[in-house]
C-alpha cells in the first residue's frame, strides 16, 4: 500500500487512542464524536489489517502490532508539535531564538537599550545579534534570512523591501565644550569654515541632509568622512575646532558624555525618517511578525520610550 492511502489525520487520532486507551476520551480530546472516533478507527485497522486496539476490562489496549506502530506514531506526532506546528505561531515567554537586526553603530545606541530591555522582559530566552551590512547587500541578506530586519535610515531601500515608519529625528551640530568661539548657536559663516566631520557608509559626503543644505547654498568645509559615528565625539574631543551635524538622539548620547554640547544649525534641516525593513519572504512568518510589532510600540512615542513602557 502507498502512503497516499493512509490519511495522516488518523495518526492523530491513532495517538490520541494510545495515551487515552478509550474512544470517548480519545474523541473529545481531538474535538470528534464517538461515532467519529470509531469510524477512524475502523480505517486505520483497515489500513494496517490489525484490531489495533482491543476492548478490555483495562480499557482500549493496543495490540501487537499496536505498540510496534505506536512508538512510531509517537515520534512523528512529538516531531510535528515541536517542530512543525509551533513554527504557525511565536511564543516570545518560551521562545529560544537569536534575532539578528542590521543596523550602524548609531542603531545600536539608539535602538539597542530600550529594545534589550523590552526583549529580556517579554522573551527572557531569546538573544539579539547585531550586524552592519553594507547598503547595496541588504536586500539580500534579509531574502537569505541571515538579518531578520534593517533598522535605520535606509532612504536608497530597494523597492521589493517592506518598510514600516518608527519615528522621525532631526538634526543637530555637535562642537566640542572647550570650542569657546561657538556660543549657543553657530552663524552661517562659522558653520561655512570651521571643519567638520561627515559620517556616511558608502566612504563619501552623501549624507540624508545633503540636500537641504545644498538647497540653501551653504558649503561645507569637510575634513573627515567616516562610516563610524562611534568616533565622532572622541575626534571633536581631541580637535576642539572640528563640528558634525548628526541626528537629535545620537548626539544626546554623546552629550552625557560631558565632550560635546548640542546646537541648532545654521538652516532648519528636514526631520528624516526611521524605519525598520524586511524581506516578502518572511512577512508572513510568526517570529517575524512579532518582533515587528515588538519593534514598533517600542519606538512608537520615542524619545518618550520610559513612558511608553509604563
Amino acid at each position: 500500500m502507498h502512503i497516499r492511502d493512509l490519511d495522516l489525520n488518523l495518526l492523530v487520532l491513532f495517538d490520541a487512542l494510545l495515551r487515552e486507551r478509550s474512544v470517548t476520551r480519545a474523541a473529545a480530546e481531538v474535538g470528534l464524536s464517538q461515532g467519529a472516533m470509531s469510524h477512524g478507527l475502523n480505517r486505520l485497522r483497515t489500513f494496517f489489517e490489525d484490531p489495533l486496539f482491543v476492548k478490555t476490562s483495562a480499557g482500549m489496549q493496543p495490540t501487537e502490532k499496536g505498540l510496534l506502530l505506536g512508538t512510531t506514531v509517537t515520534e512523528i506526532m512529538t516531531a510535528l508539535r515541536q517542530r512543525v506546528v509551533s513554527q504557525a505561531r511565536f511564543e516570545p515567554a518560551t521562545a529560544r531564538r537569536t534575532f539578528v537586526i542590521s543596523m550602524t553603530d548609531m542603531g545600536e545606541l539608539v535602538f539597542l537599550p530600550p529594545l534589550i530591555r523590552r526583549l529580556r522582559k517579554v522573551a527572557p530566552n531569546c538573544t539579539v545579534r547585531s550586524v552592519q551590512v553594507p547598503l547595496e547587500q541588504i536586500e539580500a541578506t534579509l531574502a537569505a534570512g541571515d538579518a531578520d530586519l534593517a533598522l535605520g535610515s535606509v532612504r536608497a531601500a530597494p523597492d521589493g523591501l517592506f518598510q514600516q515608519q518608527l519615528f522621525l529625528h532631526t538634526f543637530v551640530t555637535m562642537v566640542s565644550v572647550h570650542n569657546k568661539a561657538i556660543g549657543k548657536s553657530i552663524s552661517r559663516a562659522q558653520f561655512e569654515s570651521m571643519p567638520q566631520i561627515v559620517v556616511s557608509l558608502t566612504g563619501r559626503a552623501s549624507a540624508a541632509y545633503d540636500s537641504a543644505f545644498d538647497e540653501y547654498g551653504i558649503k561645507r568645509n569637510i575634513y573627515l568622512t567616516t562610516p563610524h559615528f562611534l568616533v565622532v565625539p572622541h575626534l571633536i574631543d581631541a580637535q576642539p575646532d572640528l563640528i558634525a551635524t548628526v541626528p537629535l538622539e545620537l548626539a544626546n548620547v554623546f552629550a552625557r558624555l560631558g565632550t560635546i554640547r548640542i546646537v541648532p544649525p545654521p538652516v532648519s534641516l528636514p526631520p528624516f525618517a526611521l524605519r525598520q525593513h524586511w524581506h516578502p519572504r518572511f512577512h508572513d512568518d510568526p517570529a517575524n511578525i512579532w518582533l515587528r510589532h515588538l519593534i514598533k510600540e517600542t519606538f512608537d512615542r520615542y524619545p518618550d520610550i520610559e513612558d511608553n513602557e509604563a
